[in-house]
C-alpha cells in the first residue's frame, strides 16, 4: 500500500501570467489522480485543500495521516468529501461501512478514526475522488447520492452547454464547515460548461473530469479574464483553479465533473459572473 503526497503553492497572479504551458501544468495539472492500490494526493496552499484519489485495486487502502496535517489522524481537524467514479467499493470511517456506487457521494465530518478504502470487485475497482479541507467543528457522516440533490438544469443545446447541475455536499443538503462539492453532467452535443465564465474571490476550487471518452480531451481555462491561460486535459484528471481565476472549459465531447470549493462562505451563488466577450 502506497500513499504520494505533493505540495503545491499559491501563486499570485501577476507571477502566472509569465508562465509558460510546462509550468502552468506542473503548478495545477493534478495528474494522476488514480494509480492502482494508492492514495494520491495534492495538497494545495490555496484555501488549504486536498485532492486526491485511492485506488483500492486488490487490496484495502488506508488514509493515511501524512506529515503535512501533522495530527495521528488525517480527519483529525479536517472534513472531507469522497465522490465514487469507478466499480462499487466501501468506505469504512471507524466502526461504520458506507457502500458507494458509482456516482455516490460520502461527507466525513471531522474526527479521531481510521479510513479505509475498499473495492467490492477487484476486477472492476472502485474509484474514490476526494478533496478535503480544515475543519472548525465536526458535523455528522452522510452519505449522498443523486436522488438527495439539489439539481439544477442549465444552459441548451443550442449554446452547446446544456447541463444538470447536482449539489450534492452543500448547504442545502447537509451541514459542512466550508467544503462544497457537486457534480455536473453535460448532456450529449454539449461541450461547454460555466460560460460566460465567473470568478469568486472568497473561494478557491478543484475541478475532477471523468467520463470522458479515450479519444477525446477537455480544454480548462483558467487565469485572469484579461490574461486567460489554459490546460489540456484526459480523463479522471483534476486542476487547482485560485480564487482570481476564471472557470470555465470545453471539450471535444460531452462529459461529467465533480467540483469541489473550500473558502470563505457556503454561498453557492456567490459568484462573480463575466462577459464572454470581454476575454482575452
Amino acid at each position: 500500500m502506497n500513499t504520494n503526497i505533493e505540495v503545491r503553492y499559491a501563486a499570485h497572479p501577476e507571477d502566472v501570467k509569465h508562465w509558460d504551458t510546462e509550468r502552468l501544468r506542473k503548478e495545477h495539472l493534478v495528474a494522476p489522480v488514480f494509480q492502482d492500490n494508492t492514495v494520491t494526493m495534492v495538497y494545495t496552499l490555496y484555501d488549504r485543500m486536498v485532492a486526491g484519489g485511492a485506488k483500492p485495486a486488490g487490496e484495502a487502502l488506508k488514509l493515511e495521516p501524512v506529515d503535512e496535517v501533522k495530527a495521528s489522524f488525517f480527519l483529525h481537524r479536517r472534513e472531507m468529501g469522497i465522490f465514487n467514479v469507478g466499480g462499487p467499493g466501501r468506505v469504512r470511517a471507524g466502526e461504520q461501512i458506507y457502500s458507494l456506487e458509482f456516482k455516490e457521494a460520502l461527507y466525513l465530518g471531522s474526527g479521531d478514526r481510521e479510513i479505509i478504502f475498499e473495492s467490492i470487485d477487484k476486477n472492476h475497482p472502485a474509484l474514490f475522488y476526494f478533496n478535503s479541507t480544515p475543519a472548525h467543528r465536526n458535523y455528522p457522516d452522510r452519505k449522498v447520492t443523486k436522488q438527495d440533490a439539489i439539481t439544477a438544469e442549465m444552459g441548451s443545446m443550442e449554446a452547446a452547454n446544456h447541463r444538470v447541475i447536482n449539489k450534492m455536499l452543500v448547504r442545502e443538503v447537509l451541514e459542512t464547515c466550508q467544503l462544497q462539492m457537486g457534480m455536473t453532467e453535460l448532456m450529449p452535443g454539449s461541450v461547454w460548461n460555466t460560460m460566460p465564465p465567473h470568478t469568486h474571490g472568497r473561494r478557491m476550487e478543484v475541478y475532477f473530469y471523468f467520463e470522458v471518452p479515450d479519444e477525446s480531451v477537455i480544454c480548462h481555462f483558467m487565469g485572469e479574464p484579461t490574461e486567460t491561460k489554459h490546460i489540456w486535459m484526459k480523463n479522471n484528471e483534476a486542476v487547482i483553479s485560485p480564487q482570481w481565476s476564471i472557470h470555465a472549459a470545453t471539450a471535444t465531447a460531452n462529459y461529467t465533473f465533480i467540483w469541489g470549493m473550500g473558502g470563505e462562505n457556503l454561498d453557492y451563488g456567490d459568484q462573480d459572473f463575466l462577459k464572454q466577450t470581454d476575454l482575452r
